[in-house]
């Protein structure tokens, strides 16, 4: 890729993630999704393999597709803070709802990003306060603006959607941001 077509370094890790997002989604529509069966599958040994891939399995191609979408703004504005803040979130992230999943859960396979989506949210509602910064704070009044009906999916409402997932997302989030914080000091 020449210079001038090179995606910028803070963003790589989110194009890279999404990506890799769909390249599993193609390959697990081609096994009829049965690749979800590694997904969490709460309070069962078999679950906890499901902590680091659950977020890149999806449902179906819709379920991906509204992953998506707030996954390329949230996850670029988490971004903005640089790829190793960035790829430290998103580690933490995946990996605390995970395990907030695997033990408050409902049995059922527990798929998808949208856990991670909502740590984003999360993410940088609670860092537009622990940081006391302006952009800190502009950037959480944006992000309330555009994405506050997500406090929605974190209550129990449809069947198949693991509010349990969403629930703990936006925890492990918060707890990102404020971890962060914390190391900054």
């Amino acid at each position: 890729m020449s210079r001038k077509h090179k995606i910028p370094s803070p963003y790589a890790a989110l194009f890279y993630l999404i990506a890799v997002l769909w390249i599993v989604e193609i390959v697990n529509l081609l096994f009829d999704h049965q690749l979800c069966r590694y997904g969490i599958f709460p309070r069962t040994p078999q679950g906890l393999v499901g902590i680091p891939f659950s977020p890149f399995l999806h449902a179906g191609v819709g379920h991906l597709l509204l992953n998506t979408g707030p996954l390329i703004v949230l996850g670029g504005l988490v971004s903005m803070n640089g790829r190793s803040p960035f790829s430290r979130a998103s580690i933490f992230i995946v990996l605390l709802s995970g395990v907030g999943i695997w033990l408050v859960g409902r049995p059922a396979y527990h798929v998808g990003a949208s856990a991670l989506v909502f740590g984003y949210f999360g993410y940088l509602l609670a860092k537009g306060v622990f940081d006391r910064r302006i952009r800190s704070f502009l950037i959480a009044l944006l992000v309330i603006a555009a994405y506050g009906g997500l406090f929605w999916g974190m209550l129990p409402s449809v069947p198949y959607v693991s509010w349990e997932g969403h629930a703990c997302g936006f925890v492990a989030g918060v707890m990102a941001a404020w971890l962060e914080r914390r190391k900054r000091r």
